[in-house]
């Protein structure tokens, strides 16, 4: 848990690069705080890997400044930086021995041989894999390479730690094992860490706070929760998380769907809007009650521990509206293709963005 109120140890102030007549990043101020995991979550494009870059100097910015731990880097080389950094590729020597990767900057730091043998048995413990230390990376499994990569990175102390998408390249069962893996072990060291990832699972599950980018601007800053509950913006909606989107007219705390009429405790438009709801927060009801719609379901899509429904109703301007049901409930519900129910859309869930463009 961060402290109610932490130290900033990263300050980025109206940050701009571009390249050539192209603007990767547009004027970025942010400040991340001593022991935060931070994400940079956008799409591929966004800018979040060119942001990174220039946090660690290897692509200096075209304007702005960056401070870290009081201390204005924003021209120095990467050399000079204090940071560790892993790669999506791992980057690792292949022809040194695992011992060897590790050792690589405690070696160029001038470590006496006994420093660098103790450092290296100590993280080799820490990542779990104190065996691995005499084989070659192409011996290891990807999960097993990364978390020497990560070894590798820590190895010096740095005051910061970047990683860039570090779990792409792996298949889904062990990403999810080293999410949680790497998430401790920041927790344990209590590093200060920036991830860029494209997976908003990742970014959900790792991340204290979450930075979401669009076309190299920030679109919002929060936490998980808050990113997921409460988006600023329609990309923010549609990017994390799946979205019912419905076009609507919007006046005061209502808003009215084709031929209905529904309160919107959210709502601060008025005319053409499009209103939001997340699948999982559309609830089936037995009796009819406020913002309660009787829908016919189209399709039924299996998901494992849910199913989502493609529910239809005719007043509501065409649009068809997604909802997710558990199994049980699904079960309970009797849920099946061409079945009628009744469901609530509920006033706090619902929100409304001005139309796209």
């Amino acid at each position: 848990m961060l402290d109610s109120a932490p130290s900033v140890y990263l300050r980025i102030e109206n940050l701009w690069k571009t390249f050539g007549d192209f603007t990767a990043l547009r004027d970025i101020t942010l400040e991340v705080f001593e022991g935060e995991f931070l994400c940079f979550l956008g799409p591929s494009g966004c800018g979040k890997t060119t942001l990174l870059r220039a946090i660690a100097g290897l692509d200096l910015q075209s304007e702005g400044r960056v401070e870290q731990a009081g201390k204005d880097v924003s021209n120095l080389p990467p050399a000079a930086r204090d940071f560790g950094i892993v790669f999506q590729s791992y980057a690792l020597f292949p022809n040194l021995t695992i011992e060897k990767n590790i050792a690589y900057g405690l070696e160029n730091a001038g470590r006496s041989r006994a420093e660098v043998k103790a450092r290296v048995a100590e993280l080799l413990a820490l990542v779990g894999l104190p065996e691995q230390g005499r084989k070659y990376p192409a011996q290891l499994s990807g999960g097993q390479q990364q978390r020497i990569a990560l070894a590798r990175a820590i190895a010096t102390n740095p005051g910061l730690l970047l990683l860039d998408e570090p779990l792409s390249a792996l298949d889904a069962k062990v990403r999810a094992f080293l999410r949680h893996e790497v998430k401790e072990l920041q927790r344990k060291l209590g590093i200060t860490t920036v991830m860029v990832t494209h997976d908003q699972e990742e970014a959900l599950s790792m991340a204290d706070r979450i930075v979401v980018m669009n076309h190299g601007t920030i679109e919002q800053v929060g936490t998980p929760l808050e990113v997921y509950r409460d988006p600023a913006s329609l990309f923010v909606a549609d990017f994390i998380g799946a979205m019912n989107q419905i076009p609507a007219q919007a006046l005061g705390k209502t808003i009215k769907i084709g031929d209905i009429e529904l309160r919107c405790d959210n709502n601060t438009l008025t005319g053409s809007a499009i209103a939001t709801i997340r699948p999982e927060d559309v609830l089936p009801v037995k009796t009819a009650r406020e913002n309660t719609v009787e829908v016919h379901v189209n399709a039924l899509e299996f998901l494992g521990s849910f199913l989502r429904a493609e529910l239809a109703h005719s007043t509501m301007g065409g649009t068809p509206l997604m909802a997710d049901f558990s199994i049980n409930a699904a079960r309970r519900l009797g849920l099946a293709q061409g079945a009628s129910l009744l469901v609530q859309l509920p006033a706090d869930r619902l929100k409304t963005f001005p139309e796209a463009g």
